[in-house]
């Protein structure tokens, strides 16, 4: 029998091992423990290696040096770990350096409450870095998500050679549901692109299009310099202008390039709706029930479930939003991503439904709030 039943964080480990990682260090948090826990019983058995750091800050450095050594690595936490992590965060953006970081979501600000979830952390991730690069989110609603996205994830962190996030939540990452992931359709597994010609290598020159240099690990037969200063092709320290404003351009310009194959999400338009629905992460679940439950009531909306959250998919927002007289954004916050839709749909009244007091949002609240709201 293939079906299993399983916690969504045990399914993001079980997913970052079939995407290749082999290296995973981290810090006990509730509620990301047991992806730690899922990643010491899996990578040891197969030659890889799971390891503790003496706290967050030294365990992402591990995850960085293991990545800049070749390495697929991951590592995951929650808020108060998010925090710790945002020097190292703006290192592997500055350096070109791929890890994927799970964010499993708790109520905040600082500690807040450890065992209830929220969606709080999502305009962190995007800017708690220094300089203000973007970076990847992707935000699963359900176990099958939590595996699927998590090969995703490695994908983009290999080739676009940066930090990619899965922002997860307490109530995904600690659920238990059936998953069967022998029939699950894979994705096509990823790795960075080697040097091919290592004579002369520039650790950060670019050769294609793409906007991201080839590979080759530090530490091998070939010099490779990285620092996380302001530096040239070559990776030696410079304060030139120009070039820094070469490689700053070509850091921002590279996940532009990011193709709408990339961008996760799921959409129940409706014929007759004047209003969308946008949401993303466990509150999408109650906002499918609540689509349901309208649409046979005769009061049909359009449904919008984001899992690509940064880049914004903003083509993809615009396509959904036209015709529309009003457009809800829900979120298990006092108010993020529903900035970002305000500002790209501008003709549009944007109303919102968020809250943080650690419960989820039902079903019943989203379709009295888009009767009477």
């Amino acid at each position: 029998m293939s079906v299993s039943f399983m916690e969504g964080n045990e399914a993001i480990a079980r997913g970052a091992v079939i995407a290749g990682c082999n290296f995973f260090a981290g810090y006990p948090i509730t509620p990301a423990t047991t992806i730690f826990n899922t990643m010491l019983k899996l990578l040891p058995p197969s030659g890889g290696i799971c390891m503790q750091g003496e706290d967050e800050i030294a365990s992402i450095g591990f995850c960085l040096g293991a990545s800049m050594a070749g390495m697929k690595t991951m590592t995951a936490t929650s808020g108060p770990g998010i925090s710790l992590y945002s020097e190292q965060i703006s290192f592997a953006i500055g350096s070109e350096i791929p890890i994927v970081i799970v964010d499993v979501q708790r109520l905040g600000p600082s500690t807040g409450s450890a065992t209830l979830g929220a969606d709080g952390d999502i305009q962190f991730l995007r800017w708690g870095n220094s300089g203000g690069l973007p970076v990847i989110v992707l935000s699963p609603t359900d176990i099958t998500d939590c595996f699927l996205l998590t090969i995703h994830a490695f994908n983009l962190a290999e080739k676009f050679r940066c930090p990619v996030f899965i922002a997860s939540n307490k109530e995904i990452g600690m659920t238990r549901e059936s998953i069967d992931i022998r029939n699950l359709p894979l994705p096509e597994i990823k790795s960075r692109k080697t040097a091919s010609q290592p004579t002369g290598f520039q650790p950060f020159a670019v050769h294609s299009d793409t906007g991201v240099p080839d590979f080759l690990p530090i530490g091998g037969s070939i010099p490779v310099r990285q620092t996380s200063s302001t530096h040239g092709p070559d990776g030696y320290i410079t304060n030139d202008p120009k070039a820094i404003e070469i490689n700053r351009t070509r850091l921002a310009g590279k996940l532009k390039a990011i193709s709408t194959d990339h961008f996760f999400y799921e959409a129940y338009p409706e014929k007759d709706a004047t209003t969308l629905l946008i949401t993303y992460g466990v509150t999408a679940r109650a906002a499918r029930q609540a689509h349901r439950e309208e649409k046979q009531s005769g009061r049909p909306f359009s449904l919008l479930i984001l899992k690509t959250l940064w880049p914004v998919p903003q083509d993809l927002i615009q396509k959904y939003a036209k015709g529309m007289k009003r457009v809800v954004v829900v979120e298990m916050n006092l108010g993020q991503y529903v900035k970002e839709v305000e500002c790209i749909l501008p003709g549009i009244p944007v109303l919102f439904l968020g809250q943080m007091n650690g419960c989820l949002i039902t079903p019943s609240q989203i379709k009295e709030f888009l009767n009477h709201g």
